[in-house]
């Protein structure tokens, strides 16, 4: 979609998008609108009990007077209490009301409100991963393709590339989450990630052979039951100064998961194509760093496998050797997640001596039933890291939930057959994986981010249609900005 910004003024065509504050009625430009129609916005108003409520919508179609061949009147309530993400949402439901409406071109009009969050909120909603719809007809397709953002401001334009430049990466992590195992595999992936070359990363790519000499033998044992060859992508942006210490981003990239040998029942299994959302994201990320050129060192890795049954797969009772030389009995194939993290947790601590660590996956189901899917869960012993990264979800509207850690959930990883186990049975199966993930961070500050219950949606949501959210992008950056950049 195609976002321009405009003066202050009455659209000259297409839709027109008006704000409305409860019970004060049309005003500014909206009042323009209501006098260019003789009062028809107003009636349309009196008669729908239309009030400006947050959340009311009424749509005014072909009005008198107007060029607009639709209006759309949207509550608000009170302007001056709109948070930023509040006016981001606004944009979003403008563009989500109007996109299958037969209009090609809508103007909201930014009084009052920042123009910025409102074009970044109708860019958000405007994508759909659409890419294997051969058939579809075209009355089901959306007509708008374009959104003008009317303004007072003179700078709106140069204001919102950065922002589009984060936007873009939000749509690449949607891209990958929504793309199929048969299309995405681990080699497939890391030729995506090659592509970012163009975007100013340095890119790196190891290949099996690569961690076998690492002894990466926790991740090697997740993927040895796939055709496809695991990989492990290191992805590098150096905006701040040579000696500044990066700041390191890990994800989980299973792009199937069958479970292994440990089989996961057959209905819903089709979902598991988006188990490398942590992946997903931190490519997401770096993507946007690097568009907005963010002043900070950053790395960011992700492990690639896919966790397939096999004559040659992994089996539950067997003892695996992780790079940090800990052993690992897998009691079940379907825990794999925190055996690719904890190779690719373990490498960047050692190489890259980053201020902090923090990983991304969807992990467990059971973070799911913790938080459902309006919260990640977080785990870590940095109050700095949590209070900061809960304060960038409030604000991205991707928030986190703080989790507990404690040694009384570790010891129930403790294993008489090797150095732990990969399961801590039933109960507190989100924190038990965790603290897993804790003994490979070798005293690095560190944060886990369980994104099981976000990276997906089977419904539409405020930003985003039915599919891959791009939970993560929004909120990491707005971490860095806020907190690691000078």
């Amino acid at each position: 979609m195609q976002i321009t910004f405009s003066a202050l003024e009455l659209a000259s065509g297409g839709a027109m998008v008006l704000l409305v504050e409860k019970e004060k009625g049309l005003a500014g430009v909206a009042a323009e609108a209501d006098a260019a129609t003789n009062g028809a916005l107003t009636k349309a108003m009196k008669t729908s009990r239309f009030t400006g409520a947050s959340g009311q919508k009424l749509e005014v179609v072909a009005p008198s007077g107007l060029a607009a061949e639709r209006v759309l009147l949207m509550g608000v309530n009170k302007l001056s209490e709109l948070s930023s993400q509040d006016v981001v949402e606004l944009g979003a439901g403008a563009v989500a009301a109007l996109a299958m409406t037969g209009s090609e071109t809508a103007t909201i009009v930014a009084e009052g409100v920042d123009e910025v969050a409102l074009a970044e909120g109708a860019l958000l909603r405007s994508y759909r991963f659409d890419k294997y719809r051969t058939k579809e007809p075209k009355a089901k397709k959306p007509t708008l393709a374009s959104v003008v953002v009317a303004t007072s401001s003179a700078n709106a334009a140069s204001s919102f590339d950065e922002r589009k430049s984060v936007i873009e990466g939000v749509f690449l992590t949607r891209d990958l989450v929504s793309e199929p195992g048969n299309t995405l595999h681990p080699e497939s992936f890391a030729e995506r990630i090659e592509e970012l070359r163009a975007d100013g990363l340095e890119v790196e790519i190891l290949g099996e052979a690569e961690m076998a000499k690492l002894g990466m033998g926790a991740l090697l044992a997740v993927g040895q039951g796939s055709d496809k060859e695991s990989k492990l992508a290191i992805m590098r942006w150096n905006g701040g100064t040579k000696d500044d210490q990066p700041l390191a981003f890990v994800g989980k990239g299973v792009t199937f998961d069958t479970g292994g040998i440990s089989l996961k029942p057959g209905e819903g299994m089709e979902q598991m194509k988006w188990d490398m959302g942590g992946a997903g994201t931190v490519v997401g990320l770096m993507k946007a760093l690097a568009g907005r050129k963010a002043k900070a060192n950053v790395v960011g890795i992700v492990g690639l496998v896919e966790n397939m049954p096999s004559g040659n797969a992994q089996r539950p009772g067997d003892v695996i050797t992780s790079m940090s030389g800990q052993t690992i009995e897998v009691l079940n194939t379907d825990a794999e997640g925190r055996l690719v993290l904890a190779d690719a947790i373990w490498y960047c601590q050692d190489r890259f001596k980053p201020k902090f660590i923090i990983d991304l996956a969807t992990l467990t189901g059971a973070m799911i039933i913790s938080l459902g899917h309006e919260h990640a869960g977080i785990f870590t012993d940095s109050d700095d890291l949590a209070e900061a990264l809960s304060k960038a979800g409030y604000a991205t509207g991707d928030k986190v939930w703080r989790m507990p850690l404690h040694k009384n959930y570790d010891k129930l990883i403790d294993c008489a057959v090797a150095d732990m186990k990969n399961i801590g049975g039933r109960g507190a199966g989100s924190i038990t994986a965790a603290q897993f993930l804790k003994r490979y961070t070798n005293d690095v500050p560190w944060c886990h981010i369980d994104i099981a219950g976000t990276v997906w949606s089977d419904k539409d949501l405020p930003l985003s249609e039915k599919g891959g959210t791009g939970y993560g992008v929004r909120l990491l950056d707005k971490f860095v900005a806020d907190n690691h950049e000078g």
